[in-house]
């Protein structure tokens, strides 16, 4: 399995997460953290607070139209697991979330620029697992 290297294209991917974690603080006063704006987008605490988080949903979901509109093509997406993978994978992230009290976004975006220790520990955490899992499916296991 091949790793592309894509600087650009990284590079403008994280300045519009950021942007729009700028945005979402500046103008509501709330931390983008992606389950957490999920979660209360199944529970809201009301018509404003449903909207916005429809609103973040919405534009993460509609990613792949954005590219297709201005390249004309889908992006193409690979995914080297099973789906049996994928569901433990999304069920163990879950229970992580649940466990780490938020996510990547939410604690490695936003709580590292608010020098929070829980979010720095939280992130070297993700860090740490993410470099075990790779080695171990792409060394160990041969997938």
């Amino acid at each position: 399995m091949e790793t592309v290297f894509t600087p650009f294209q990284s590079l403008a991917g994280g300045a519009l997460i950021g942007l729009a974690a700028v945005l979402l603080m500046a103008v509501l006063g709330r931390v983008m953290g992606a389950t957490g704006i999920l979660a209360g987008l199944l529970q809201p605490a009301g018509w404003s607070d449903w909207s916005w988080r429809a609103a973040v949903m919405a534009g993460m979901i509609s990613g792949p139209a954005v590219v297709l509109l201005l390249t004309g093509q889908m992006p193409v997406i690979q995914v080297p697991g099973t789906t049996a993978m994928l569901v433990v994978g999304g069920l163990l992230v879950g229970i992580g979330v649940t466990f780490g009290a938020g996510c990547t976004s939410g604690h490695g975006v936003c709580g590292n620029a608010r020098l929070s220790p829980r979010s720095i520990v939280a992130t070297l955490t993700f860090m740490l697992t993410t470099a075990i899992t790779v080695y171990v499916i792409r060394h160990l296991t041969g997938v």
